[in-house]
Parts: C-alpha cells; sequence; structure tokens
C-alpha cells in the first residue's frame, strides 16, 4: 500500500537525486571528455555525432528540470531513450557497470529510475510554471 503521507516527498527524492546524476554526466562530457571527445565517442560506437549534443542537451536540461520539477513526467520520458541508447553502448561488457567498458546494469537501472519518476509525477516541492502546467496538463 501506498503511504499518501509520505509518497509526495519520495517522488522528490528520487526526481532530484536522478537530476542531480543528470546534470552531473552531462557536464562530465562537457567538461571533461569534451564535447568534440564525446561526439568522436558516439560516432566510434556506430551513433550520429548528433546524438552526443542530444545526449548533453538532455542530460544538463533535463536534469536541472527534474531537480526543479518542470515537466516531470514528459522529461522522465525524454531521458529513457538515452539511458537505452547507454545499455546498448555498454551491453558487451557485461552486466556490472564496474567492469572495464562499463557494464548495462546502471544505464539500464537508470531508466528504470526514469519510468517510476515519469509514473510518479513531480512529488513535493515542484516548481509550479502555470504555461507549463497549463501546456501538459497532468503530464506536467
Amino acid at each position: 500500500m501506498i503511504d499518501q503521507n509520505t509518497a509526495p516527498y519520495a517522488a522528490f527524492v528520487l526526481r532530484v537525486t536522478s537530476g542531480v546524476l543528470l546534470v552531473a554526466h552531462g557536464l562530465l562530457k562537457v567538461f571533461v571528455f569534451t564535447i568534440p571527445g564525446t561526439v568522436g565517442f558516439f560516432e566510434s560506437v556506430g551513433f550520429p555525432g548528433i546524438f552526443a549534443y542530444l545526449t548533453i542537451l538532455a542530460e544538463v536540461v533535463g536534469g536541472t528540470a527534474l531537480i526543479l520539477g518542470v515537466a516531470t513526467r514528459i522529461v522522465a520520458l525524454a531521458t529513457i531513450p538515452v539511458m537505452l541508447g547507454a545499455v546498448s553502448v555498454h551491453a558487451g561488457a557485461g552486466w556490472v557497470f564496474s567492469n572495464q567498458g562499463g557494464g548495462w546494469e546502471f544505464p539500464a537501472f537508470w531508466a528504470a529510475v526514469q519510468l517510476t519518476i515519469a509514473l510518479l509525477g513531480s512529488g513535493a516541492f515542484s516548481l509550479k510554471l502555470p504555461v507549463v502546467n497549463n501546456a501538459l496538463g497532468k503530464f506536467a
């Protein structure tokens, strides 16, 4: 049974921690691997270079939106393809992400977390933007 008193706070914790991790991963691609390095990596594993930019955008902007609780359901759903792409890249390295080349368990788990956030919604302490809420209705 779902505890209606604590569920909004659980959704908040899950939303914010996932958002922080997304922003951190996006900034890692910008400042550590560099954008050209990230583009090169994406191309080396068979993805078009534009996917690197879209991934960075999804992680930084999407992560920030999750932290703030803006368009939470849509943002969470939009990041699932990013996680599934990471699963496909890391699948050859085995299950555990600590394997050389990283395994697929962490991005697969993260995809499940994003689906959970999409199902739960924003939870407590979300930023209410009337323009977004009116445009997206119950999906905001």
